[in-house]
């Protein structure tokens, strides 16, 4: 069991992490200025909010330069004051090494801190320590209990895990029916990763309406964020162009996920351009493709993409590859980050702040919130110059 990685759009695969407290898939809001001597003459003099307030705006290099190891202390002051919205905020950053060194038992205490008081989303985080064993003895039985507790008390998320659980079997007899039951409720209450892994799951039923359904889900999803969805709601167009909204939407979604690091809809752009589907039949445009798929994709996506890549290269000769490498290293360059959601905030974003949030690493659980938004963010693969047409 794994976080959403490219596999994702093939099969569902859970994204076991640890999210903020009251992280939620949002539009970008209007940032108002603050008042950072206000704000921290407060933290000093021992206010909570004005404490996480301070860390919130070291997080994200709102009014301050950005400074994770300033955000994590002043949100542990929160933490030790008792707030249970900071003491899950800080677990989160133990776990997932973020301005202090990663710590799995000490995230766990920290969850386990906020569940005690009251925070029924730090519930979610604790099950799925327990779900891999990280900071404690693993124990699915026991996740799945807490994702249960949670999900009974509203938690969309924990309703999510649980669905997991059910579909993978992961201490419990896989149920395909029980997944779908939980997905459901997790997307009732307001889990995009639920309406994600509900949109999957029907994507696979024999009949149209629920793949139907499943459209419009991953429409849903694509809209809060799930750079995932882009892709799969991307890839059902061209599949079914009938589906589209506009004639270029599906490229526009591929574009999208590609500037947000998912290799496989590089993929799919470079095939597009190869076959001459849904644009111009460009072998410039489809080797520059297929070369950031494989920057961005590592072995996994070189090993499938090699026969094009020679194929390409020896059509279109050493001048034109290498000027067409270049432009493909320095666009991945500006696109080095692999997310799995944008725009992220929340209904206390002053507090709990972040822009998007990272894959994990791959010898972690947890992925890294990313407080502000790169220069580039228009999400277009940009054009080959001039000189290379």
């Amino acid at each position: 069991m794994t976080s959403y990685r490219s596999e994702r759009t093939v099969s569902i695969v859970p994204l076991l992490i640890f999210v903020s407290t009251f992280l939620a898939l949002v539009q970008p809001r209007i940032v108002r200025a603050i008042d950072i001597p206000r704000i921290q003459a407060g933290a000093e003099r021992g206010s909570i909010q004005q404490q996480i307030e301070l860390g919130a705006a070291y997080l994200t290099g709102r009014g301050v330069p950005r400074d994770e190891k300033q955000a994590a202390y002043w949100y542990e002051k929160a933490a030790n004051a008792g707030d249970p919205g900071a003491q899950q905020q800080i677990g989160y950053f133990y776990q997932a090494g973020l301005g202090v060194e990663r710590d799995p038992a000490r995230a766990v205490r920290w969850f386990q801190r906020a569940v005690a008081g009251g925070l029924i989303s730090a519930k979610v985080n604790l099950g799925v320590a327990y779900v891999w064993g990280l900071g404690v003895r693993k124990d699915p039985t026991f996740a799945i209990q807490l994702f249960r507790e949670s999900a009974q008390k509203g938690s969309g998320m924990g309703a999510c895990y649980l669905g997991l659980m059910y579909y993978f079997g992961m201490g419990i007899p896989k149920d395909a029916s029980e997944a779908r039951h939980w997905f459901e409720l997790g997307t009732k209450l307001h889990s995009i990763s639920a309406k994600f892994d509900l949109a999957l799951l029907l994507s696979y039923e024999p009949d149209a309406d629920s793949r139907a359904h499943a459209v419009r889900l991953l429409r849903e999803a694509s809209t809060d964020g799930v750079v995932a969805a882009k892709h799969q709601l991307g890839l059902a167009i061209v599949q079914n162009p009938d589906l589209a909204h506009s004639s270029n939407e599906a490229v526009l979604l591929l574009n999208e996920a590609a500037a947000d690091g998912f290799w496989k809809s590089s993929v799919v752009l470079g095939i597009l351009s190869r076959d001459g589907r849904g644009m111009a039949k460009d072998r410039k445009a489809a080797y520059y493709r297929f070369r950031i798929a494989a920057l961005q994709g590592g072995k996994s996506a070189t090993t499938l993409l090699a026969n094009d890549l020679r194929t390409l290269s020896s059509e279109l000769g050493q001048t034109q590859i290498q000027a067409l490498d270049q432009e493909a290293a320095a666009w991945v360059q500006k696109h080095n980050r692999p997310l799995e959601f944008v725009n992220l905030g929340g209904e206390n974003s002053s507090m709990f702040p972040a822009y998007a949030l990272q894959y994990p690493d791959k010898d972690t659980h947890a992925g890294m919130l990313l407080g502000t938004p790169d220069t580039d963010r228009n999400g277009d693969i940009p054009d080959l110059g001039d000189a290379l047409r």
